[in-house]
């Protein structure tokens, strides 16, 4: 089969196209015939160097979600079977024409979805899914900023809020991106300009109130000022670091208003962790995506022989949603 490896780390043509034996389940396990496969920003840190695989994984093929129909089972299985159409994460691999999955951690494709938008809801949704209703606790009629609302993690959320009865906030940069991400449900937007106060647009929206949740895939140096924006309580999740890995933190006020800071990963939970996050997914959101509650926002597909293309795009940062790597 064809896949895309990194022999060492550079620029987008790194990414080289090459030749692997084709995968074989084990007790439990699945092949699939890869259809379309998401691409994330940790598939350009990995890229780069900056992000290796977890232990057990596939080290210099990238690729976090997929799409396609189940080619082979293992002994064991049988949730699945030959044919059955199925989306799903990985900790690397899925760029390639076949990746290697536990049965248990696949999620069926919604009716009547082709593979491309299939391919750009396990990340972005499972991730936004874990981190607001998991880790971050929010509830109907609460509030939620989602700072950089306009990645695929971003608008992804922006809809989970509103599916789950709350209200959102977004940020960005770019305020027409940032009002294209309305029609995805978010309430009120938040230009982050270096020089407006977050706290001040929150407070405004939420009737005077703080947030009660933040899901933050910026962190860096704007941590400290989202913090403030959040009720006493509150809850801020960190989920990425476009905006640096280091910042520096007022633990007084942290402490004194009993704020909450976690941190998550999809990429390093382990298999039974992973397993229980998409069975609980499954059963509680992911009927919504046939019935029109949630869908995923799909900016552009890339041809799977153009991938280093597809890398460029996402190092650009002018996407609106998720980037997908297609098999003609």
């Amino acid at each position: 089969m064809q896949v895309w490896h990194i022999p060492e780390p550079g620029g987008a043509d790194a990414l080289t196209l090459t030749e692997r034996p084709d995968p074989v389940p084990g007790p439990g396990q699945l092949v699939v015939r890869v259809r379309a496969a998401g691409v994330n920003r940790a598939d350009v840190l990995q890229r780069l160097g900056h992000y290796p695989p977890p232990p057990g994984v596939v080290a210099d093929v990238p690729g976090l979600e997929y799409a396609g129909e189940v080619e082979a089972v293992g002994e064991g299985c049988v949730q699945r079977r030959v044919g059955d159409r199925v989306m799903g994460l990985v900790g690397g691999g899925a760029y390639a024409e076949r990746v290697l999955v536990h049965e248990r951690e696949t999620l069926p494709v919604p009716a009547g979805m082709d593979d491309d938008r299939a391919a750009a809801i396990p990340e972005a949704f499972l991730t936004a899914w874990r981190a607001i209703a998991l880790e971050g606790g929010l509830r109907p009629g609460g509030f939620c900023v989602v700072r950089a609302a306009t990645s695929g993690i971003g608008t992804a959320a922006v809809q989970l809020v509103r599916a789950m009865g709350a209200r959102s906030l977004g940020t960005g940069r770019d305020a027409a991106r940032l009002d294209a991400v309305r029609a995805h449900g978010m309430d009120a937007a938040f230009v982050d300009d270096g020089e407006a106060s977050l706290a001040d647009a929150v407070h405004g929206a939420n009737g005077g109130e703080g947030a009660d949740m933040i899901l933050d895939l910026v962190g860096g140096d704007g941590l400290p000022a989202a913090l403030t924006a959040l009720r006493a309580e509150g809850t801020l999740v960190l989920v990425g670091m476009m905006g640096g890995r280091r910042t520096e933190l007022n633990l007084g006020a942290v402490l004194m208003r009993r704020l909450t800071l976690r941190a998550m990963t999809m990429r390093s939970l382990p298999l039974e962790r992973r397993i229980q996050v998409v069975r609980a997914f499954e059963a509680e959101m992911l009927p919504l995506f046939a019935h029109g509650g949630l869908a995923p926002v799909l900016d552009r597909t890339v041809a799977f022989a153009q991938a280093p293309e597809a890398h460029r795009i996402m190092e650009s940062g002018q996407h609106l949603g998720k980037l997908v790597l297609t098999h003609g």
